[in-house]
């Protein structure tokens, strides 16, 4: 295996690239549209925030929900015969989601499961629809990405997103290169191998899983399961990174449809077309959820955005690098560098801004 030599940055220099952004942001969006609602709602606010972001481009990752497949249809077999049936400890995590599939009268069996080809299609066109929706011309600003996930740091994939990210990150410009991840790593720890020198030009935010003091496994973090290898590299190589975790962070960013009802319908075209995602989201149909009765959407991935706008609705620390361990968990020992990692969020204030800056949308 080639031994990748990134730049060791000290604690003094790690400290400063982690300091909180101020001026004018140069920002790269790196994101799976498709596979969900929420990165739509990330890119509309960056997109709306041009006064302080130089929005640099987006780059499209694969997603694909295959891993769940086989484990969702097994729980489905058996509660099916037996709702009441105590199911092996592998599948225990599936049982709403087949439940709510019997009560909806739908069959799992049935559903497509993107793969990550067509995962990495279909982000990338989502990606122009929402560019579209803000009258805002993507002409060099959108890049297709990896068509599959890293099986092993000598294979980087390369990409016109990588490519991307190695051209930007290398630019002529004092300012650091922000790199909002919302996916998977997989065109960001590519272009990390293809050019280990730009881990010194980059600050990578990334949300997924969960926080780096909790012992449990990582397999229930998208973002992280689908590509093991780029997420072990993230923590690994010493690139300054923002850690922002999904769980029990993220997640209370949940929206309800009375929200979407008073502050996004009829904000203009992407107002009304992420009112529309909200109503249509796939990620109901794959979980057999039917109704929007009394529920709650959590719209995880505008935490990236809301740190660069302002870090004080994301405090944060920081903290030693974890290591993530081939078991998916966090290894006990952690790397000497730093990183930082948020604690909290300000649920209100950073909706408030997404909503009030919507009601401004052509």
């Amino acid at each position: 295996m080639t031994m990748l030599k990134f730049p060791q940055l000290t604690d003094e220099a790690m400290r400063r690239k982690l300091e909180a952004p101020t001026g004018r942001i140069r920002l790269l969006i790196d994101t799976d549209t498709h596979n969900e609602i929420d990165d739509q709602f990330a890119i509309a606010w960056a997109l709306l925030s041009q006064d302080r972001f130089d929005v640099e481009g987006v780059c499209a990752e694969p997603y694909s929900f295959q891993h769940l497949r086989d484990r969702t249809n097994a729980a489905y077999d058996l509660l099916k015969v037996n709702r009441s049936a105590v199911l092996p400890p592998e599948l225990a995590a599936f049982r709403r989601v087949a439940l709510n599939h019997l009560a909806l009268g739908s069959d799992p069996h049935q559903l497509h499961y993107d793969t990550p080809e067509e995962g990495a299609e279909l982000s990338y066109q989502e990606i122009l629809t929402v560019y579209e929706k803000l009258n805002v011309d993507p002409t060099g600003k959108v890049f297709r990405g990896s068509p599959g996930y890293l099986t092993s740091l000598d294979a980087p994939i390369r990409s016109d997103s990588a490519e991307f990210i190695i051209e930007r990150a290398l630019a002529q410009d004092d300012r650091p290169l922000y790199i909002a991840a919302i996916a998977c790593l997989t065109n960001i720890a590519s272009a990390l191998i293809m050019a280990p020198e730009i881990a010194s030009r980059i600050v990578v935010l990334w949300t997924s899983t969960y926080p780096s003091f909790v012992n449990l496994s990582h397999e229930p973090s998208l973002n992280l399961v689908q590509d093991i290898v780029a997420s072990q590299l993230i923590y690994d190589s010493g690139v300054p990174l923002v850690f922002l975790p999904g769980y029990y962070v993220g997640e209370q960013l949940k929206l309800s449809l009375a929200d979407m009802d008073t502050y996004v319908r009829g904000k203009g075209k992407i107002g009304d077309y992420l009112y529309h995602l909200y109503t249509h989201n796939p990620v109901h149909t794959l979980f057999g959820i039917g109704d929007h009765y009394a529920r709650t959407w959590v719209i995880w991935d505008v935490i990236n955005i809301a740190w660069l706008l302002e870090p004080d609705w994301v405090p944060s620390q920081l903290v030693r690098a974890p290591r993530l361990t081939d078991d998916l968990y966090w290894a006990a020992e952690r790397h000497p560098h730093l990183m930082r990692e948020a604690y909290g969020l300000d649920r209100d204030a950073i909706f408030r801004d997404f909503f009030r800056k919507l009601e401004q949308a052509p």
